[in-house]
């Protein structure tokens, strides 16, 4: 094996063993495109949030949470590398590990960076070529999608208190793409109050399936505050997962599409 030395996208510097054999995920979205690079043999450890491919996930060790990790299972595992993500890990866990083993973490907020992300996996694990391919069919499957019509829409993520996906986010990223406009002009994920939402005049209102499990009640409770809104479940992944599910999402916002422009 020869030593690499890469660059994460936190601009730190990652030196490892290549080929790694014996890679740890602590992001979902990122245990999944391992696995649709072909990687799932390599792949020895996971957390308890992974669950795509699901068959495939029941059966991987797994390493805790993405802000929780089980230290002593990892050291059973004898990773010669570690994927992990700036946002959706924690800052302590991810600097205990770095003191022991190669930890690659990825930065992501925007189009570019997700499918920087792809290339970047590719290339430490030696599969660039089917990255470089994956990214291909991600790019012409959304040059293929129609856009929606222009409407204002709060996409929300958590509930006591409401809080939703402003700025500088993946969320608010996918929203652009699909040509939906964001009432939020605030950064990241701030907490709004429902007359806060109210004033805002949002057309939609996206009730996301994760992470925060909105139920019909919460519906009910938004549209009566806001009669006038259109209010809509949708699947968190394809807004928020970065990597592989890209190529799912594209498909998944053209069925979509008739609860947008209805």
């Amino acid at each position: 094996m020869e030593k690499r030395h890469r660059l994460d996208q936190l601009g730190r510097t990652v030196t490892f063993d290549f080929p790694p054999l014996r890679i740890i995920s602590l992001v979902p979205s990122q245990t999944e495109l391992l696995v649709d690079l072909g990687l799932a043999d390599r792949v020895v450890g996971i957390t308890r949030f992974c669950v795509h491919p699901k068959a495939w996930c029941e059966h991987v060790p797994k390493i805790g949470g993405t802000k929780k990790f089980d230290f002593r299972i990892i050291d059973e595992l004898r990773p010669d590398l570690i994927i992990g993500n700036k946002e959706e890990n924690y800052e302590v866990g991810i600097n205990k590990l770095s003191e022991k083993y190669p930890v690659w973490l990825s930065d992501i907020a925007d189009w570019k960076s997700s499918l920087q992300m792809i290339r970047d996996l590719g290339d430490l694990t030696g599969e660039r070529q089917r990255a470089n391919g994956l990214i291909a069919k991600i790019q012409q499957a959304f040059e293929n999608l129609k856009a929606f019509p222009r409407r204002r829409v709060i996409y929300l993520i958590w509930k006591n208190p409401w809080m939703v996906a402003g700025q500088n986010t993946f969320v608010n990223t996918m929203l652009s793409k699909v040509g939906l406009e964001n009432c939020v002009s605030t950064e990241r994920y701030p907490e709004l109050t429902v007359d806060e939402i109210t004033k805002l005049e949002p057309e939609i209102i996206l009730l996301s399936s994760e992470p925060y499990p909105f139920r019909e009640r919460h519906r009910q409770e938004l549209q009566s505050a806001l009669p006038d809104a259109r209010i809509i479940f949708v699947d968190g992944e394809m807004f928020s997962w970065y990597g592989s599910r890209l190529l799912r999402a594209a498909n998944y916002f053209a069925s979509m599409s008739q609860l947008i422009e209805s």
